[in-house]
C-alpha cells in the first residue's frame, strides 16, 4: 500500500478512482500516528488544558492579594479602614508590620504586593477632613498594581468611619474622604515593557531548551543509531548529560544576547547581581533540557516529540507567572505551577532584574531548580534502557 501510494504521487494520472485511492492511502498513514497512545493522549488533553487555562484560570482581576499594614494610629477609625479594605474580597488578611523598613522589605522580597501606612494623627486629621494615608504598591506588574491601587482608593474615598448603629442616629460628624498618596516601587512608571522584558529570557530559553532536546533521541531512533548509543559502554545518565552540554552553551549565549538587547534597545537593565543571574540560569537550563530529553524518550517519532513539547510549553508559560502574576491565581493551580522550572526562574529573573536582588535572595529558587533537575534526571534514567533487550 505504501509503495503503491508513493508511486501514484510521482506518476499521477487524472483518473478519479486512483486519485481517491491515493488520498485514502495518505489519510490511513497519517491516522496511524494518531493511533499511538502518547499522541492520542496529547490530542485529547491539550484542548482540555487550554480551555481550563483560558476559561477558568486566567483573569486580570486581582484576587488573594497579599498586603501589609503599618498602623501608627491604632484607633477605631484606622482599624475600620483596614477591615473595609479586607472585606472588599480582593485582599488576604493583612500582615501587620511594626516599622517602615520591615514593610518595605516585605515588598522587596515579594511577600506583599501592597503596603498601607496609616499615620499617627489619622483620627484627628479625619475629623478635620484632611486625613491622609500612604499606599506603597509593587509596580513590577503594572496591570495588577494599578487595579490594586484603584480598589484601595475607591474604598478610601467612600470610607465611613462610624459604625452602622451610629449612622442611624444622625448625620456624620466625621468627613469620610481620605487622601491617599501612592508610590509604586520597582517600576514607578508602571511600564508593561519592564514587566514582560524581565521574564522574556525565561520564555525564550524554555522554547529553545524544549525544542533542542525533544527531538534528539527521537532522531536517533528514526535514523537507526539509537541502538548504537545504547550499546556503548556508558550509562544512560552519561548519554543525557553529554547531549545537554552543547545546548547549555547556546542557552547562555542567548541569555546574554537577550539581556543586552533589552538594555540597549529598551533601556531595561539588570538592577541586581549578574553573577546571581548566571548562577540561577544553570539549573534552569539543565531542568528545561532534561524535560526535552524526557519527551524525546517518551515519543516514538519526531512529530510526536514536537507535539508533546508544545503541550508542555503552553502550561509552563501560563502557570509560571511569566504572563500573569502567579500570586493572583486560585489555590491548587498556583501550587501546581511550581512543578515547572520556569516558575522558579521567572521569580529569580524579576528579583534580579527589577528589585536588585543578589544570590542570597534567589537561594530558594536555585535549590528548587536543582531539585526539579534531579527528579527529571531520575525519570529519564528510569525511562531509558541501559542496554539493548
Amino acid at each position: 500500500m505504501k509503495s503503491r501510494s508513493a508511486s501514484s504521487f510521482v506518476r499521477w494520472r487524472p483518473a478519479l478512482p486512483r486519485f481517491w485511492s491515493n488520498v485514502l492511502a495518505v489519510a490511513y498513514r497519517e491516522a496511524r500516528l494518531v493511533r499511538n497512545p502518547t499522541m492520542a493522549g496529547a490530542l485529547i488533553l491539550q484542548p482540555i488544558v487550554m480551555l481550563v487555562l483560558f476559561g477558568a484560570v486566567l483573569s486580570n482581576k486581582p484576587r488573594n492579594v497579599p498586603w501589609t499594614v503599618l498602623d501608627r494610629s491604632n484607633t477605631v477609625a484606622s482599624r475600620k479602614l483596614v477591615s473595609d479594605i479586607q472585606a472588599s474580597g480582593y485582599f488576604l488578611r493583612p500582615v501587620p508590620t511594626t516599622n517602615y523598613p520591615e514593610g518595605r522589605d516585605r515588598l522587596h522580597d515579594g511577600d506583599a504586593l501592597a503596603m498601607l501606612v496609616i499615620p499617627k494623627a489619622f483620627a484627628a486629621d479625619l475629623a478635620k477632613g484632611s486625613a491622609r494615608v500612604q499606599l506603597l504598591v509593587d509596580g513590577s506588574d503594572p496591570l495588577s498594581s494599578a487595579r490594586v491601587a484603584g480598589y484601595v482608593s475607591a474604598i478610601a474615598a467612600a470610607f465611613e468611619p462610624r459604625p452602622v448603629a451610629d449612622r442611624k442616629r444622625g448625620p456624620a460628624q466625621l468627613p469620610g474622604a481620605i487622601d491617599i498618596r501612592q508610590r509604586f516601587r520597582f517600576n514607578p512608571t508602571l511600564r508593561d515593557r519592564d514587566f514582560f522584558l524581565a521574564s522574556i529570557a525565561g520564555m525564550l530559553l524554555t522554547n529553545i531548551c524544549f525544542g533542542a532536546t525533544s527531538i534528539g533521541l527521537v532522531g536517533e531512533k528514526e535514523n537507526g543509531t539509537y541502538e548504537q548509543i545504547l550499546a556503548l559502554p556508558i550509562s544512560a545518565t552519561e548519554v543525557v548529560i553529554g547531549k545537554l552540554l552543547p545546548h547549555i552553551v547556546i542557552a547562555y549565549a542567548l541569555l546574554i544576547a537577550t539581556v543586552l538587547a533589552a538594555g540597549f534597545v529598551f533601556g531595561v537593565w539588570i538592577h541586581g547581581s549578574p553573577f546571581a543571574l548566571l548562577a540561577v540560569t544553570f539549573p534552569f537550563v539543565l531542568a528545561s533540557l532534561t524535560i526535552g530529553v524526557l519527551v524525546s524518550a517518551l515519543a516514538r517519532t519526531t512529530a510526536q516529540a514536537i507535539f508533546i513539547t508544545v503541550f508542555f510549553t503552553l502550561p509552563s508559560f501560563v502557570l509560571s507567572g511569566s504572563m500573569l502574576p502567579y500570586q493572583l491565581m486560585p489555590h491548587g493551580v498556583r501550587e501546581f505551577g511550581a512543578i515547572f522550572p520556569l516558575r522558579w526562574y521567572q521569580i529569580s529573573l524579576r528579583r534580579i532584574m527589577e528589585r536588585g536582588a543578589g544570590l542570597t535572595e534567589v537561594a530558594i529558587p536555585l535549590l528548587a531548580l536543582f531539585a526539579i533537575f534531579t527528579a527529571l534526571l531520575i525519570a529519564v534514567r528510569l525511562r531509558m534502557k541501559p542496554r539493548l533487550g
